[in-house]
Parts: structure tokens; sequence; C-alpha cells
């Protein structure tokens, strides 16, 4: 069964008018069944915070849903689910805040860094840049929901390297390297960076098989940085040992 019905038969059943009274009560309603559980919130969260998001570049269409469309893929019986969703999200009183702080504590407390936040904000940038640029208040935005997240500045900057162009894409960051690492110790971290950003990785700790853009689109950007990367490292190794030799 789709993630969109699965939401939308449970906004139905709880006969709300305000997404955030769903946030909130997913913690509750799918206790027993945490793989369901994250797939809803990790959802909930992008429908409620890029429906908020929309508003910070000042320019709002009717069309708005189409950014979903561009990034994840959604079937076409339920595009007008997740067009229900997204309206209700616009239309509920509450703030981004608000939204914001929810589904923080689907994390729990003290939980610096939290993959699944990392994957929300990831996938709010994928809907920041549907028109081609992050504009500035959006990235304002941004900035003020990673801090609710708990995101720290290193991480969020690795976030937004992969994907904001100022001027040209710093591999280094999207690895989250100091330009003097060495070799050995970048690969382990390539290598790590692979293993728990890996697609199925990915969807273990929450993120819907319908969200498999950001997945893959955050792997590549990976595999592209250490491409451009490695051949600096290894001509530094190279030259160490030749002044060792």
């Amino acid at each position: 069964m789709s993630i969109w019905v699965r939401i939308s038969d449970f906004v139905s059943a709880k006969a709300t008018t305000a997404l955030t009274g769903v946030v909130e009560a997913v913690r509750t309603v799918f206790a027993g069944d945490p793989a369901t559980r994250r797939r809803v919130a990790f959802s909930i969260a992008m429908i409620a915070l890029s429906a908020k998001m929309a508003k910070a570049d000042g320019v709002v269409t009717e069309s708005e849903v189409d950014a979903f469309r561009e990034i994840f893929d959604i079937p076409a019986d339920d595009a007008r689910r997740v067009s229900n969703l997204y309206n209700l999200a616009k239309q509920d009183v509450a703030g981004y805040r608000v939204y914001a702080e929810q589904v923080a504590g689907l994390c729990g407390t003290g939980a610096p860094d939290c993959p699944l936040l990392i994957d929300v904000l990831d996938g709010l940038f994928h809907i920041a840049k549907a028109d081609g640029v992050v504009h500035p208040n959006e990235l304002e935005f941004l900035t003020d929901v990673a801090t609710i997240f708990g995101i720290s500045g290193v991480e969020f900057e690795r976030v937004t390297a992969r994907h904001v162009d100022r001027g040209q894409r710093d591999p280094w960051r999207i690895l989250g390297l100091d330009r003097d690492a060495t070799y050995a110790d970048a690969r382990r971290r390539y290598l790590q960076l692979v293993r728990e950003n890996h697609p199925d990785q990915m969807m273990s700790r929450g993120l819907p098989e319908e969200f498999v853009k950001i997945a893959n689109d955050r792997i590549a950007a990976i595999n592209d940085a250490w491409e451009l990367v490695e051949p600096e490292l290894k001509a530094a190794a190279g030259e160490a040992g030749s002044r060792s030799a």
C-alpha cells in the first residue's frame, strides 16, 4: 500500500483540519509499528514544512505540489491525496516552527544530527531548488529549521554544499574533510559516508521508497566529490613519500 494512502487514511481517521495534530498523533498511533511510524513521520514532515517553505521566497503558485512530482515518485493515483495534504498544511494557522519542533521530537531529546532529521532537511533542499535556485529567504528558513532540529553547523554545511552552488561546490565540505587529511583517513571517511547514505540504509531508518531520489542524489554527490578529491589526496601522498625517501 502506498505511503500516501496510509497517511490519507490516517488523516481521515483523525478527522483533523490541522496537520500539526497529525504530526503529534503519529507518536502514539504507530508506536507498535516503528517502521511505518518513521515513514509516515518523514512524509508528513516533508509535506508540512515544504508547504510552509513555499511562502518563504514570496512566490506561491497553484502548482507548488509539482515540486513533489519532479523530485519524488508519486503515482498518478496518489497525486490528489498529496495535493490535499499539502493544502491542509498550508491552511493550518500554526507556523513552521511548530511543525519543526514536533518533528524534532520524533528523534527524542539530546540527539544531535539525528539521521532522520538530516533526511528531512535534505528533502526540503530538494523542494527549495525545484525551481532552479535556492532563494535567500528559503535558505534562511532552512537554517532555522536545522537549528530547531539540532543539526550542527558542520552537518548543515555538508547538506547545503550538496544543493547550493556558490560558484563552485566544495567537494571537501560535502565529504566533511579537512584539506590536510591523509589519503587513508579520507578514504575511510568516504567509505563510511557511502555505507551510511546508501539508499538501502536510508530506507531502513525511515525514508519511504517513494522518496528514493533523495537517497540516489545524495550518494551520487558523495561519489562525485570523492572523484574530485581523490587525485589531490594521492598527489599529496606521493609528494609526502618523495620527501621522506
